[in-house]
């Protein structure tokens, strides 16, 4: 592990409580690395879609994650609870670095950090790079750190 200062709950914006599930659990006994990839694109997801920033069937641009990467700090197992915390490091003019952190229960220090970033595209071509709308723009904004 790392030397690194883990993150605490204060370090995010934004979050949502993910009930971990029997099948999560690996032969070790702990959620899957696999599975915390499926806790970050929950969040990122489920705050897109509820803040009306993006439509999945009407909106003119799509985000396509093209860097992801995950830091293990601590073991998660079922049936704990997990809350992932949401933060955007980097506001772009085509792109968002979103920034998770993995809580396990209650506790205030994170068991795991990731990241993934959006490049947002033209939804016809799904290759251009085309700029955040506003309306992205705006509800992400709130999210936004350092």
């Amino acid at each position: 592990m790392s030397e690194r200062k883990r993150p605490i709950r204060a370090d995010y914006r934004h979050f949502l409580a993910i009930p971990t599930r029997w099948g999560d659990n690996d032969a070790y006994a702990h959620i899957n690395n696999t599975v915390y990839y499926s806790f970050f694109d929950t969040v990122v997801s489920r705050f897109l879609l509820e803040s009306g920033a993006i439509d999945l069937k009407t909106s003119a641009v799509i985000g396509v994650v093209v860097e992801t990467g995950c830091r293990y700090l601590a073991p998660v197992s079922f049936p704990d609870l997990v809350t992932a915390g949401l933060r955007v490091a980097r506001l772009g003019r085509t792109s968002i670095r979103y920034e998770i952190g993995i809580f396990r229960n209650d506790e205030d220090a994170a068991s795991a950090e990731g990241h993934f970033i959006h490049v947002y595209v033209d939804r016809a071509t799904q290759t251009v790079p085309t700029p955040l709308p506003p309306a992205l723009r705006d509800a992400v904004a709130p999210l936004l750190v350092g």
